[in-house]
């Protein structure tokens, strides 16, 4: 099994006690921490202070610039300081490397909406989901069991800042994925899991001859199908209307290779195991499984691994209350048990992602 090596995480606490005191105090205040971050950026402050990096901006300045009374832009501004957004020189405030980053590294600004329009209304509500196993959160958004039978109805602005999310990081990595599926020359492939449609639409453009099947609950499907037929790739899908987890429905056959990007994730480890049992009974003996997910465990870099931890909070509480971005040696053993064996391993695609190659035993 082929295999990046990744770097040991979490294995060590060797932070001086003065950053142990700091990192403590982010955590008191991390509700304010967000609240004034988000205010800064949303309000303009952080992009008008940027507009003049070499001078800096006085907090009279902002204050008109921007339509805000004095006071406020005075509490935002020395906020940013502590937080680490401005700094201040002079007198006049500019913006940080941190500032910087925060309102134009893209992949900030997706995981800020998200975690501002999806997460934030739901936050208090983690305990409750904790203890019932169910996204108690999720009520403050819409009234479903879990937030995939809403995707595509979620009330904005959570709609637009959820698939951008999502989005985001399954885009970067199709690239990368594609090639690595073909490598076994797949005639026809089942997408579970179709989401938008976005990797079929891949598929499409990269052969000109392979046919996509997808499976998702309906309302998914019908989005799927329309940005499908929209692309003029209509008459090579084919569309399975299926809530995965029902036992007495099994996965249509003739698929050579079967494909799951950030699927499994939305599932607890009992419902995973089930899954694949599923793509088992369902999968030619000469077919392939690849599986897309982000394990916290594969990151090359602490900070990738913290945002996939908290991540999976998301899933407690606003999305089914039963799953989480895994630990990989989690979802290995999960493999394990269900009659697959992992012919390959690839870890670094895209932002975040590993890839698994799975085959029968």
């Amino acid at each position: 099994m082929e295999q990046q090596a990744s770097k040991r995480l979490f294995e060590e606490d060797n932070k001086p006690a003065l950053q142990a005191i700091r990192d403590v105090q982010y955590i008191a205040f991390a509700p304010y921490i967000f609240e004034a971050s988000v205010l800064l950026r949303d309000k303009g402050i952080l992009k008008y202070i940027e507009s003049d990096g070499d001078t800096g901006r006085s907090i009279g300045e902002v204050a008109a610039a921007v339509d805000m009374a004095y006071y406020g832009a005075r509490v935002l501004m020395e906020a940013g300081l502590g937080i680490g957004l401005l700094f201040r020189k002079e007198g006049m405030y500019k913006l940080s490397k941190t500032g910087h980053m925060f309102i134009n590294h893209k992949m900030s600004v997706v995981n800020t909406d998200f975690m501002r329009d999806v997460c934030l209304p739901g936050v208090n509500e983690m305990e409750s989901s904790i203890v019932e196993g169910k996204p108690a959160g999720l009520k403050h958004i819409g009234d479903w069991p879990t937030i995939y039978q809403g995707l595509s109805i979620l009330p904005e602005p959570a709609k637009t800042s959820w698939f951008a999310f999502d989005h985001y990081y399954s885009d970067h990595a199709f690239p990368e994925i594609l090639p690595l599926v073909f490598e076994c020359n797949p005639k026809k492939i089942m997408d579970i899991g179709a989401n938008t449609g976005n990797w079929a639409r891949a598929c499409f453009e990269y052969s000109d001859t392979i046919e996509i099947g997808q499976v998702d609950l309906q309302i998914q499907l019908n989005v799927a199908k329309k940005n499908i037929e929209d692309a003029g790739f209509g008459n090579r899908a084919t569309y399975h209307p299926q809530n995965i987890l029902d036992g007495t429905v099994g996965l249509p056959k003739g698929y050579d290779v079967m494909f799951m990007s950030q699927f499994l994730d939305c599932f607890a480890d009992a419902e995973i195991a089930f899954i694949l049992k599923k793509c088992f009974d369902a999968l030619p003996d000469h077919g392939r499984v690849f599986i897309n997910e982000t394990f916290w465990d594969c990151q090359r870099f602490e900070v990738s691994a913290f945002s996939l931890q908290m991540s999976s909070l998301y899933f407690t509480t606003m999305a089914n209350g039963n799953s989480q971005m895994y630990d990989s040696e989690v979802f290995l053993k999960l493999i394990e048990e269900t009659g697959f064996e992992v012919v390959r391993q690839v870890d670094g695609i895209g932002v975040s992602h590993t890839i698994l190659e799975l085959k029968k035993k």
